[in-house]
């Protein structure tokens, strides 16, 4: 599906938006190592794991933004402007399922890991998401990598399996905790049972691209586009709405830690008048 040429407009829109990838991942990833001391011990565990997702991801997307520069270059023969495959090179794909294989199942133990359910609860739920999440990327690399819509829709389905079971657990697990968690944060995460859609959600319709015939150099870019929006959705933003969490559960079960924290905002305010 990679298109032999992009136009200078087309070239611009996914340089920038692997470019603005990089940026979220990176950044947010420093602002949690710096935020940390801001909430309880207990919580750290989420924190550090969404710290660890942030740092694979951008990690990745350096190498996809390196190999994306090396496979498209400027034809002069071609006008100003085009962008041809460099010979003997292509953008390489698998780094996306790379970064998915380890960051998934990671996502999954950073939301478990901040509802502080029962140790019976967790384990159970990490022991059945998290194979699920791998198996969902294994059965998908395959497929993506093929240029036969046949192999493409066969283990999209497969993946598709396991994809439709992770949601299934996180919305019947998250609807069941919203009665055990603090007041401050039960609308946050009923909310993020549909972020959590939605950035799921864009990976499929891009699988499927192929299949329904959509191809060439527009149908690319929106691929690459819609994988870079899903990333910040699902990792950068999803650790930021974790922190929220984290934040107002602190404040919940230590009053002392809430009025402390409360006292240095104030007083960081005070001292920018």
């Amino acid at each position: 599906m990679i298109p032999d040429t992009l136009t200078q407009g087309q070239y611009d829109t996914v340089y920038n938006f692997l470019s603005l990838v990089i940026a979220s991942q990176l950044f947010t990833a420093v602002f949690l190592v710096i935020a940390m001391p801001r909430i309880l011990p207990r919580y750290r565990q989420a924190i550090t794991v969404a710290i660890v997702v942030c740092g694979i991801a951008a990690y990745h997307y350096f190498r996809i933004f390196d190999s994306f520069k090396e496979a498209f270059v400027s034809d002069a023969a071609g006008g100003a402007g085009v962008y041809t495959q460099a010979v003997g090179a292509s953008f390489n794909e698998g780094y996306r399922y790379v970064d998915w294989l380890l960051t998934v199942p990671l996502l999954l133990l950073e939301l478990i890991a901040i509802l502080a359910l029962a140790r019976k609860v967790q384990t159970s739920l990490l022991l059945r998401l998290l194979p699920a999440a791998a198996l969902m990327i294994i059965l998908g690399y395959p497929g993506e990598m093929s240029d036969d819509n046949m192999v493409r829709g066969i283990f999209g389905l497969l993946s598709t399996i396991p994809f439709l079971y992770i949601l299934f657990v996180l919305f019947t697990q998250l609807t069941k905790s919203l009665a055990s968690q603090p007041a401050s944060v039960r609308r946050t995460l009923s909310q993020l049972r549909f972020l959590i859609l939605l950035s799921w959600g864009v990976y499929p319709i891009a699988f499927l691209l192929p299949i329904l015939n959509i191809e060439g150099s527009d149908a690319w870019v929106a691929m690459q586009v819609g994988y870079s929006v899903a990333d910040i959705l699902a990792k950068a933003v999803y650790a930021l709405i974790i922190f929220y969490v984290a934040r107002m559960k602190s404040y919940d079960d230590d009053p002392e830690f809430a009025l402390r924290e409360n006292s240095k905002e104030d007083a960081a305010v005070y001292a920018r008048r």
